[in-house]
Order: structure tokens, then C-alpha cells, then sequence
């Protein structure tokens, strides 16, 4: 009842005591047959909206028609075939000269934003970077051109590593700077990139991940550019492009597109790492 946050309709309710259970935060209580929000403790995950059997309880604050109800036939997915589906992807780094649409771009964002984020923070946020695509290159392979240099003139032999890629970067630098058009490494000619960012770095790679399989679903590739990552790191020139808010770190840049190339088969990896304690 009133403008709380989280709504019991009592005349729906039959008393299960379902939803006192499933609550973490231990705010809901059973007052005479019917269930009660404290609301001292509510992070307003929802899973009392998710596990109540006659459809009783409601978040004011969210838009409770994009609740949808359970059916098997529309909500399961096989396990190999995800587990093949997984095992297919690949990094695409060749790209089609052709648009990618809105509605699917939104609906990729959509399969992040319904990633859990711990303690329900909902802190992540995407920064879908399509007309700025050529700004946003241009400012971060000078960037990278400026971190290969400091790289290359700093001999701490703990740098070996890093002078790889300081050296790949230089001529990532070079190539571009030739024909900016054509020669992109750093984001190989893709029409879109997605920006994520969150305050905590786990909530935005989870989201990232379930991003990228909705993205192989939709018919298109991506690959996740960690050079732009290093760049945006720090860097206020990049943040102030991009109006990323304070607090929040650059987790993840998809590079998304059609693919240009095809694959007949999955490849090999190490063999799992486990321990069985």
C-alpha cells in the first residue's frame, strides 16, 4: 500500500509464505495471513515479484510490464547447443561495410542491463559510439602512440612484455596515420563500438558477456578491444569524450559488426584448469 516501494496486493495474496522465504534482506513478514514489506532493508531485487505463484507483488519504481511470465517452451535452452554455441565464438575482426540497427543494438544493451550486479547496484551503463566512431579512434591511437613511447623509453626489464605491445602500437600508429580509412587496428573498420562501464569491474564484464552472446544470436560479431581499455584508463581526455561519469571505470569496448568471414568449425583449447577439493 502508499508509495512504497515494493507493493502486496492483499486480495491477490493467499498467504504461502513463498516470498518471506526467498527474500535475502529478510524484509518481508507475515502479518495476519497476508504478506508484509518492512521496508528497512529492500535493495529491491524482485525475486519476491519472480517467486510469487499468483502474480501479487509490484515495484512501483519499475515498469512492471516488462515482467513476463514463465513458460518452458520459451524460456529453456539446451545445454549442448549453448555449450556449442559458446565453443563456436570467435573474436571477428573482419567486418562488413554495413550499418548495424538500432533495435538490435538495443536489444544486445538489453541483455546487459538484466545481467545481476551485485547487491542489485544496476550500475552499469553503455556508451554506444557510432557518427564519433572516427573522433574516438583518432584520439585514442595518439593516446596509444603517446603510452607505446613512454613504454619504449623506460628499460625496466619488467617491462618486456609491454614493449610488445608498445612496439604494435607504433606501427598500429603508423599504418593508420597512411590511410586512417583503411587502416584500423585498433577497431578494424566496424560501424559501432558499445562502451561499458560500472562502478564495479564484475558487474560490467558479467554483463559484457552475456552482451557478446546476445550479439552472436543477432547474426553479428564482436571483439573486445582491451587497447582501448589501456587507453581510456586515466585518461581525462577520453572520459570528458565519452561524459563518463565519475567513479565509474571504462570495463569493457565491444567492437560490433557483420562479420566478414566464415567459420566451419570450433578450435582446440587448454585443458581446464580444476581443483576438486
Amino acid at each position: 500500500g502508499g508509495n512504497k516501494m515494493i507493493i502486496i496486493d492483499t486480495k491477490k495474496c493467499i498467504g504461502c509464505g513463498l516470498c518471506v522465504k526467498e527474500c535475502t534482506a529478510e524484509d518481508i513478514q507475515m502479518v495476519d495471513g497476508t504478506a508484509q514489506i518492512k521496508i528497512a532493508a529492500c535493495f529491491k531485487c524482485g525475486h519476491c515479484i519472480a517467486v510469487c505463484p499468483v502474480g501479487a507483488i509490484s515495484i512501483d519504481e519499475y515498469d512492471m510490464d516488462e515482467v513476463k511470465n514463465y513458460s518452458e517452451e520459451e524460456f529453456t535452452i539446451d545445454s549442448q547447443q549453448l555449450l556449442n554455441f559458446i565453443k563456436f565464438r570467435r573474436s571477428i575482426r573482419q567486418f562488413k561495410d554495413k550499418e548495424v540497427e538500432v533495435e538490435k543494438l538495443l536489444q544486445i544493451i538489453e541483455s546487459g542491463r538484466f545481467t545481476q550486479t551485485g547487491g542489485n547496484m544496476q550500475d552499469v551503463s553503455f556508451i554506444v559510439v557510432k557518427e564519433k566512431l572516427p573522433e574516438l579512434k583518432a584520439m585514442t591511437m595518439e593516446r596509444l602512440k603517446k603510452m607505446g613511447e613512454e613504454m619504449l623509453a623506460d628499460s625496466d626489464p619488467k617491462n618486456r612484455l609491454l614493449r610488445r605491445y608498445a612496439k604494435m602500437w607504433l606501427k598500429m600508429y603508423d599504418e593508420y596515420k597512411k590511410d586512417p580509412e583503411k587502416n584500423d587496428r585498433l577497431f578494424f573498420n566496424a560501424p559501432v563500438v558499445i562502451i561499458v562501464t560500472a562502478y564495479s569491474e564484475v558487474n560490467g564484464a558479467l554483463a559484457s558477456s552475456n552482451m557478446e552472446l546476445m550479439t552472436n544470436t543477432l547474426g553479428l560479431g564482436t571483439v573486445f578491444s582491451g587497447f582501448f581499455v589501456r587507453a581510456a584508463l586515466g585518461n581525462e581526455e577520453i572520459r570528458d569524450f565519452l561524459d563518463i561519469k565519475p567513479g565509474r571505470q571504462v570495463v569493457t569496448c565491444m567492437v560490433i559488426g557483420y562479420p566478414d568471414v566464415k567459420y566451419f568449425r570450433t578450435v582446440p583449447r587448454k585443458k581446464a584448469d580444476i581443483t576438486w577439493i
